[in-house]
């Protein structure tokens, strides 16, 4: 049952105290919170709360907490805002909270560059965001340059990005006296390659086409080539044409034991270019670690485990040539370390959002890099192709290139 109350004749504390003592079983309520803090301003003022001692106040927050419903300390904050501000009002929100930074449009922009970087992993690509604004002056990654790498992975789960780009991750007798068994000791200087070797698979009997990796130990600059058979015959070319393909002074050669590299052949060209021979040792599979670790992050990411024959192998060497070798080494950041002393006096190896940069800008950073340097290179020469397109167009014009020779 909805009964009406009039309160106006209540002008007493006197009044008010009978009131109370009168309806301790009952209770009341007003409809709506708008109604409620009206009647609690005008109640306040009806009484001139300020004024009474402090028995007579607490009748009246007895009297507003049986009215209104509400709780003591409630009814305190609504004497408190009456007595600054002379008033009663309900809070309202604020019209946005949260404001968000990071909008539908960089979620795209980030799925885009993941798809043409091929999803590197969250430094990597926060580093490409930054090159963008800083280098490159591409405006439109100017939050996702600020970006922190974790919240980077937040977005990458968003509903956004998975809409724009789903990606699948696929689940991989004699001693020779040719080569010395050591690890490679450049000692900070450029020139000191770990060589590969990755095949893309047989179908029906067949094999398909191999690849040559070699990757600078101290730079990770890095040259992929592609020969139809690891024979003596077809890998000699292609070892000599590697070699040359890097800027700067091929000092060491580094692989493990496979024939394919250790034989006669191969010792008398690195002979030839006084380039000195290595080979891994036993039980160190670290030694070839960073060859191998380049396998799965380039050959494997851009070429796949698909099968190819041979005899596509001289169009897969132009294309490396000319678009992959120049995307990872000029537009594609990379780790590098530092070696830190621990407490226990033992070295550890610590990677550094910092020190992360392309191949080319670590060799720009060595001290004394001109004189690493082959004649015919320079670094202004360099910086000319380097420059020349952004990170994203050389990811493009690469993409574009594979797509057309596969």
């Amino acid at each position: 049952m909805k009964t009406v109350m009039e309160d106006k004749g209540i002008r007493t504390i006197e009044q008010v105290r009978r009131f109370l003592e009168g309806t301790a079983d009952v209770e009341f309520e007003i409809e709506t919170k708008a109604d409620r803090y009206e009647w609690t301003e005008e109640t306040l003022r009806r009484f001139r709360y300020l004024e009474p001692g402090k028995a007579e106040k607490g009748l009246l927050l007895r009297f507003l907490e049986k009215v209104t419903g509400y709780s003591h300390i409630q009814v305190k904050r609504f004497v408190r805002q009456y007595f600054e501000t002379g008033h009663v009002r309900r809070r309202k929100p604020k019209k946005r909270g949260f404001i968000r930074k990071y909008t539908e449009a960089d979620i795209r922009l980030l799925a885009a560059t993941d798809e043409l970087h091929g999803t590197l992993s969250g430094p990597a690509t926060k580093k490409l965001c930054e090159r963008a604004v800083k280098i490159f002056g591409e405006h439109e990654y100017e939050r996702l340059a600020d970006i922190s790498v974790a919240h980077l992975y937040n977005l990458r789960r968003s509903g956004t990005y998975k809409r724009r780009r789903v990606h699948f991750t696929k689940t991989s007798p004699r001693p020779s006296v040719i080569g010395e068994r050591r690890k490679p000791r450049p000692n900070g200087r450029p020139g000191y390659i770990r060589v590969d070797t990755v095949h893309q698979g047989d179908l029906d009997g067949n094999k398909g086409v191999y690849y040559i990796n070699a990757v600078d130990e101290v730079t990770q600059f890095e040259i992929v080539c592609s020969v139809e058979k690891i024979s003596e015959n077809y890998l000699i070319p292609v070892l000599t044409d590697m070699i040359g393909q890097f800027p700067f002074i091929v000092r060491g050669f580094h692989s493990d034991n496979g024939s394919e590299f250790i034989n006669r052949k191969t010792a008398a060209l690195l002979n030839k270019l006084l380039v000195e021979m290595t080979k891994s040792r036993p039980r160190h599979s670290n030694d070839n670690a960073l060859a191998e670790s380049k396998n799965g992050a380039i050959v494997r990411k851009h070429l796949g485990y698909t099968h190819i024959p041979q005899l596509y192998a001289p169009l897969i060497n132009r294309f490396l040539t000319d678009h992959l070798n120049p995307y990872i080494n000029y537009h594609r950041p990379c780790f590098f370390p530092e070696t830190i002393t621990t407490a226990s006096g033992k070295q550890a190896k610590r990677y550094p959002f910092s020190s992360m940069m392309t191949p080319y800008d670590k060799l720009k950073s060595l001290p004394n890099a001109e004189r690493s340097l082959k004649p015919s290179c320079n670094f202004s020469r360099l910086d000319d192709i380097a420059s020349k397109l952004s990170d994203n167009q050389a990811a493009k014009l690469m993409i574009a290139a594979k797509i057309k020779t596969f």
